[in-house]
């Protein structure tokens, strides 16, 4: 069985890496392998993913969508901020008809994903997150898997392919290398780069919590046409992935995740060696394609700043189109590509 287990030295050579990894940030901002638990769908068709299902998995019950053979080699897909599961909905049928087995989890504060107790902190720190994935994969006996995000779901990845690589087969990555912390978090930037982060310093005031509550979906939509302001999405295609965000702890989750990259919010103990890791910039050492659509309107690092931190088998891909932040919903086929591409 594996242990999550935290590092008892930093490599000391990885430090070099730390001003690349605060330029990332600034420019973007644990269970047990074991038996899966007995699956049952929520009933809560999720368009082209059809019925959900739903695994208990640390502390969390995961609503999750699962496309394509049992099989098959396994691929996670994680969404980010202001999205849902289906930023994937058509990657994830492409990798099924590829024999993959796809699994699409909805993170902590997204659609049917729920806190088993009402007395855990609604925490949005980065490696809370990411231990919630690696618990999904104890929960679904899943040893280790391709793991593909954007937004939060890239910074994800990128933590899981970090710290824990044994669980982590390869990775694509939008807008590349995520990782962030606090300490790059407190530093000032110019002032155009300050105006992209505006919702940032807005979710950190009590006016912008309860600015959030109130207009999520008239938020949300904002983000998605600056984010992307070329991708014609129409009201169905944002309905649809708005009823995520009726998830009762999402704007917990989503303030708390800002105010803590900004050092405002506290995270909790259990997390506190993995952000230590973190902090010192590691290098992702699995198999890694990253992606940039030519149109993200989002704040991300120019992919000069990360190429070092890939040192195995590595490759870029710009993808052009008019394709903005939310790649994977914009240019599926792309996506898939690379997930097949860095698996290879």
């Amino acid at each position: 069985m594996h242990s999550l287990n935290t590092p008892d030295e930093i490599d000391q050579d990885r430090r070099r890496f730390f001003g690349a990894a605060a330029m990332a940030v600034a420019a973007t901002q644990f269970g047990l392998i074991g038996p899966a638990q007995a699956q049952q769908t929520t009933g809560e068709p999720a368009a082209s993913f059809g019925p959900l299902k739903r695994i208990e998995a640390g502390v969390l019950s995961v609503g999750y969508a699962e496309l394509g053979p049992t099989d098959g080699p396994p691929v996670i897909l994680l969404h980010g901020w202001p999205y849902d599961i289906h930023t994937y909905a058509d990657v994830a049928p492409l990798l099924a008809a590829k024999g993959y087995r796809v699994i699409v989890p909805y993170l902590r504060g997204y659609g049917t994903t729920r806190f088993l107790s009402d007395d855990t902190m609604r925490n949005g720190q980065q490696s809370a997150i990411a231990v919630d994935v690696v618990a999904l994969m104890d929960a679904l006996g899943i040893e280790k898997a391709t793991i593909g995000g954007c937004d939060w779901g890239a910074r994800t990845a990128n933590i899981i392919a970090a710290l824990w690589p044994e669980r982590c087969k390869a990775m694509v990555s939008v807008s590349g290398y995520l990782i962030g912390n606090q300490q790059a978090g407190k530093l000032p930037l110019p002032p155009k780069a300050e105006l992209q982060w505006w919702y940032q310093y807005y979710f950190a005031t009590d006016r912008g919590r309860a600015g959030y509550e109130k207009y999520t979906r008239d938020f949300a939509r904002l983000i998605w046409q600056l984010a992307s302001p070329q991708w014609n999405f129409d009201d169905a295609t944002f309905e649809r992935s708005a009823a995520a965000f009726d998830n009762p702890d999402h704007v917990a989750i989503v303030v708390h995740n800002y105010r803590w990259r900004l050092g405002l919010a506290a995270g909790e103990q259990q997390y506190d060696a993995f952000e230590e890791r973190l902090a010192q910039a590691p290098v992702i050492g699995v198999p890694t394609v990253t992606l940039e659509g030519d149109a993200n309107g989002a704040p991300h690092p120019d992919a000069s700043v990360y190429a070092t931190m890939f040192p195995a088998r590595y490759a870029h891909r710009v993808v052009t189109g008019g394709i903005g932040h939310n790649l994977p919903q914009e240019a599926p086929q792309a996506f898939a590509d690379a997930v097949v591409e860095a698996d290879a």
